[in-house]
């Protein structure tokens, strides 16, 4: 999908099949505001993720501009304890990259899962739907011409994102942040295994 077709309206969705092989993840993103109801219609495709004995394992919560800002500032604040503990301390540039990865997003997704302890396999289970739904999320969005990345890192383990989005970890786990918006560049196409060397047939 060209970055002249970015910018698709829900009218002008294109197929499933288009949207699973041209979808990418993008690194930078556009200010431009993403198209009204978009984002609830991803979450509401992300529902319909296969999901064994209907356990609905999954939360989604929409950050906005004011937690956005702050999940940023304990990006920056993780950063530099790193830096410190190496007896270093985070120069102006790397704040600056910190920004422009972390930060570059005009919404934020951030999606949980229901812990289940009593149950590994269940758990298990459970995690694979999540994926299937953030799968789900991405492609709705690529679909009216909106790009994701799913980005899991420190900061989605870090006990005070927990305390800033109002999470128990006790009850819940993050999964990650899905970060949506217009690409800035037509993100690349990344290499992938032929089929001949991951698909099979058995008699």
């Amino acid at each position: 999908m060209s970055l002249n077709a970015s910018h698709k309206t829900f009218e002008g969705s294109m197929n499933t099949r288009e949207a699973i092989l041209t979808r990418r993840t993008v690194q930078k993103f556009s200010t431009d505001p993403v198209p009204e109801g978009c984002v609830e219609r991803a979450v509401e495709c992300a529902l319909r993720a296969p999901n064994h004995k209907l356990t609905n394992p999954w939360r989604f919560r929409r950050a906005g501009p004011e937690t956005r800002e702050k999940l940023l500032n304990i990006v920056l604040d993780i950063k530099r304890a790193d830096a410190a503990a190496k007896g270093r301390e985070l120069k102006q540039q790397s704040i600056d990259m910190i920004q422009a990865k972390a930060g570059n997003s005009p919404e934020l997704l951030v999606v949980t899962q229901i812990r289940n302890d009593e149950d590994a396999f269940r758990s298990r289970e459970d995690y694979a739907a999540i994926a299937c739904a953030i799968q789900n999320i991405s492609l709705s969005l690529w679909s009216e011409g909106v790009g994701s990345k799913w980005a899991t890192g420190g900061p989605t383990r870090h006990p005070d994102t927990y305390k800033l989005l109002g999470i128990d970890p006790a009850s819940e786990e993050i999964v990650g942040f899905v970060r949506i918006g217009h690409p800035m560049v037509e993100p690349m196409e990344s290499p992938r295994l032929p089929l001949k060397d991951v698909y099979s047939e058995l008699p």
